[in-house]
């Protein structure tokens, strides 16, 4: 599918400075919560890290990317998920720990980012569900992303995220955090991606 750059993405390949500040106000923070809600186990590396050479790789790859800031995101979180795949897939051959492998300074959480920073009862919900279930809700409900933007990050089709979402929503209502002396009120998956960018404004 061709996919037409828009004009911050233009801009921001051109090497503008403000295109890409503006593209990491919007996007960093949503990449750290989901990064964040994901077992440490499964990239055995921490969120900012990841993050941080995420961003490194965008901006090395950007000539590469086709498609409006949207869809920027879903190409974003696709690489950071590489990334983690590939960190823990040398720790694990060099029986090392794999964030000795990441080098790139990350900024602190401030900004954009601290709007989502705080949710652990977001996470120890997220928790009970199934790995695939579990991205994919914290994409579409908890950071916004849309569907063809998740199934980018994630790897999946399109279909695949309708069907992996609606079994993650109906299996969360029954869910409660792991602390229940911390939140026994979750808000409903559906209304957490609104409450959290409302946050953020």
């Amino acid at each position: 599918m061709n996919r037409r750059d828009d004009e911050q993405v233009t801009r921001a390949k051109q090497g503008d400075a403000e295109a890409w500040r503006a593209l990491y106000r919007a996007h960093a923070g949503r990449l750290l919560v989901w990064l964040g809600t994901r077992p440490t186990q499964d990239y055995a590396v921490a969120p900012e890290d990841l993050a941080a050479e995420a961003w490194l790789v965008a901006a090395q790859k950007v000539q590469d990317f086709h498609g409006d800031s949207d869809a920027f995101a879903g190409w974003l979180f696709g690489i950071a998920r590489h990334l983690g795949s590939n960190i823990s897939r040398r720790g694990q051959r060099r029986a090392t720990t794999p964030a000795d492998t990441l080098t790139m300074p990350h900024p602190a959480v401030s900004g954009p980012e601290a709007a989502y920073a705080g949710h652990d009862w977001v996470t120890r919900v997220l928790a009970g569900l199934p790995p695939r279930e579990r991205d994919v809700v914290t994409c579409c409900d908890v950071v916004g992303l849309d569907v063809a933007a998740t199934a980018e990050a994630l790897g999946m089709t399109a279909v695949a995220v309708r069907v992996a979402r609606h079994r993650g929503l109906r299996r969360l209502r029954g869910l409660v955090p792991a602390d229940p002396g911390t939140r026994t009120d979750p808000e409903p998956a559906a209304q957490v991606g609104s409450s959290a960018r409302s946050r953020s404004r």
